[in-house]
């Protein structure tokens, strides 16, 4: 237990419960909890002020469900700085229903053309999703951007303004890489941070039990996805252009 809490330090008993049983350890769940609680190995519980999610707006999480594999994808931005204080960031792009992390692309800055590279590259190696949820950044409002995205064929859902719990499974997500990452990594340089970045986006996707898909790991849960007829398994040829 105490080596599972080394490795995933923000686990709370059941998780490492879970990972005990997945290495074969035949150990009751209330036996974890006892020697969880003896041994002191909570972490700190932080409070976060919750607003009401009713009345919000029609693009919201909770308003328009993701409801199978590739059918919303949400992305947003992360900003963080290296040793030398130098700032750069992080563009998270994730699949709301399985909960897959499909890319973390760093930079010091990006424009709405960086944007639309990094869709076109995921549009091409994934397949096109029928929505995309953001905020109103500018990078996502522009109107290359949105321009871009109405050629693919994919419909833009901007949530409300000062609304981040309105997109909050990419909210969920970049609390996550903060929490188990970010806030535990000093980086000496824009290099061993998109290296350090992608090796934790890989253990989201195939080792990090994720308790909303029954404790199974992203990629396994995606994996035994089934499309519906009206998903769209490659992108059309109009979406591969600059």
């Amino acid at each position: 237990m105490r080596a599972l809490a080394r490795q995933r330090p923000r686990f709370g008993a059941e998780r490492i419960h879970r990972l005990l049983v997945e290495r074969d350890w035949p150990v009751n769940e209330k036996r974890v909890h006892r020697l969880w609680k003896r041994e002191n190995m909570q972490g700190p519980r932080k409070q976060h002020r919750r607003r009401r999610i009713w009345g919000g707006s029609e693009n919201s999480c909770v308003r328009h469900r993701a409801e199978h594999k590739d059918h919303v994808w949400s992305y947003d931005f992360l900003s963080e700085r290296t040793e030398q204080g130098r700032q750069f960031r992080l563009l998270a792009v994730i699949d709301e229903y399985t909960r897959e992390c499909l890319a973390i692309e760093v930079a010091r800055s990006f424009t709405s053309h960086d944007v639309i590279g990094v869709l076109q590259y995921l549009f091409a190696v994934r397949g096109t999703p029928q929505h995309i949820r953001s905020d109103n950044g500018p990078e996502f409002v522009s109107k290359a951007v949105c321009r871009w995205l109405d050629k693919a064929d994919v419909k833009t859902l901007f949530i409300a303004k000062g609304s981040p719990w309105e997109n909050g499974y990419v909210e969920s997500f970049n609390g996550k890489l903060r929490d188990e990452l970010l806030n535990r990594e000093l980086f000496l340089s824009l290099e061993e941070a998109r290296w350090v970045i992608d090796r934790w986006r890989l253990d989201y996707n195939h080792h990090r039990l994720h308790s909303a898909l029954e404790y199974q790991t992203p990629a396994a849960f995606a994996a035994g996805c089934v499309l519906p007829a009206s998903a769209t398994p490659a992108p059309p040829e109009h979406s591969r252009f600059p």
